[in-house]
């Protein structure tokens, strides 16, 4: 039999933290899980040389070992159906029920492709900065981090933090824009010092706007870069480049259970009212996947989620600094925007899937995302799509194609739990 519980919280980020503070502190039992070891998410994620940021140490001491909680590290939804989700760890497969269920699933990074991103060498520049905390060596290479938006002071304040020697960051956004971002600062005074020490941290690093990484180059690593930019091309030798054009909402689980979504440019986010309620009864979304708006609106969101799935009282002021915050993410993707010179880089022999390596020559001529799976294989490699899915989305050619169980890669004994599952409703019907 499955087990039970009041509340099952997926996500362990600012989300998923303060939704299951806020639950167990109205007496709700609890079980909470993410697909890492440790708690934190990506943006507090355990670095093994520093630990967690004090905020995020705080919270995860005092939830990890409250007796209502059942922590479950590493483990992945891999199905769901009303009530009740199948999961996968390391071991095993389980299935659990569920009262009510919040999602705090985060987000990915939008890569999208240009000649060289294939390259051993070229990563996101969150994907930088969760290497480097998970010991990933950075002593002495040079890197450069390029793209759009204040992850690239935090991602480059990371490698500088583990040795790397940062050669510059690349902003494209032109530089009236980031000015009149920073001009609006004040009406969020956390940010404001935060962008402060950040820009502390990283003195004598060269910031330059209006840049734009067009080439990765190397015979088999990543040996040097072209930067596009106010004075030409330059090209810049190195050894790692981190690229950060944004964040895409995860809503793949959300979406199997049959919530609602709604657009954000062109990719989907879910639908949620004042008390963090989906369109589904019981289910209560938090987070990045509501729309990119950062760790600011996942703690608030996550404390609102986490009281309203409880039977608690969600104060009003929460949800004007709720409010308030989700200001500060339209202003970001008000003076971000990427340059629509970035979607015409790749040409006809960059690899746009690069699980299954799909050139972009090789999807001319489909009108839909689901014919050229067909034809191509693109998007049926380990990601299923997430990647390239996302970023053909992104450059205007074809809307991704739904996702059906799995949602990740699963062993032959957990898929047997999904089809024995299957079969059971099918009797009782």
């Amino acid at each position: 039999m499955a087990e039970r519980y009041d509340i099952v919280i997926v996500g362990a980020g600012p989300a998923g933290l303060t939704a299951a503070e806020a639950a167990l502190a109205q007496g709700a039992r609890v079980a909470w899980l993410d697909a890492q070891a440790a708690a934190g998410g990506q943006v507090w994620r355990k670095d093994v040389q520093y630990g967690w940021p004090r905020r995020a140490q705080r919270v995860i001491a005092s939830v990890s070992n409250h007796p209502r909680l059942t922590w479950m590290p590493q483990t992945q939804v891999i199905a769901a159906e009303p009530n009740s989700l199948l999961l996968q760890n390391t071991r095993e497969a389980r299935r659990i029920r569920y009262g009510a269920l919040i999602l705090g699933t985060g987000a990915r990074e939008l890569l999208l492709p240009m000649p060289g991103w294939t390259l051993p060498g070229v990563t996101g520049a969150g994907a930088l900065q969760a290497l480097a905390k998970q010991g990933w060596p950075l002593a002495g290479r040079r890197v450069v981090i390029a793209g759009s938006g204040p992850l690239l002071l935090a991602a480059a304040a990371t490698a500088k933090r583990h040795g790397a020697r940062v050669l510059g960051i690349y902003e494209q956004a032109a530089e009236t824009a980031v000015h009149a971002f920073a001009r609006q600062l004040w009406h969020w005074p956390g940010k404001a010092a935060q962008a402060a020490l950040l820009r502390s941290q990283l003195a004598g690093i060269p910031y330059q706007y209006g840049s734009i990484v067009t080439r990765a180059l190397g015979e088999h690593a990543l040996e040097r870069i072209e930067v596009d930019g106010p004075h030409g091309v330059q090209r810049i030798e190195c050894d790692h480049l981190a690229l950060g054009y944004g964040l895409v909402p995860n809503v793949e689980l959300a979406q199997m259970l049959g919530c609602a979504i709604r657009l954000e440019g062109a990719h989907p986010c879910i639908e949620v009212n004042a008390a963090q309620g989906t369109s589904v009864p019981n289910i209560y979304a938090a987070g990045e996947m509501c729309g990119i708006g950062g760790r600011d609106c996942a703690w608030l969101e996550g404390r609102i989620a986490g009281l309203a799935a409880s039977g608690g009282a969600v104060d009003a002021a929460l949800q004007r600094q709720q409010r308030h915050a989700r200001r500060f993410a339209t202003l970001l993707r008000d003076h971000f925007k990427l340059d629509p010179y970035i979607y015409d880089l790749a040409d006809a022999d960059t690899l746009i899937c690069r699980c299954e390596d799909v050139p972009l020559r090789a999807l001319a001529g489909y009108d839909d995302a689901r014919s050229a799976k067909l034809a191509t294989r693109c998007g049926m490699g380990a990601c299923q799509g997430r990647v390239c899915g996302t970023a053909l989305a992104e450059l205007g050619l074809f809307a991704r194609s739904g996702l059906r169980p799995p949602l990740f890669p699963a062993r032959l004994a957990t898929l047997g739990e999904l089809a024995s599952s299957s079969d059971t409703e099918g009797s009782n019907s």
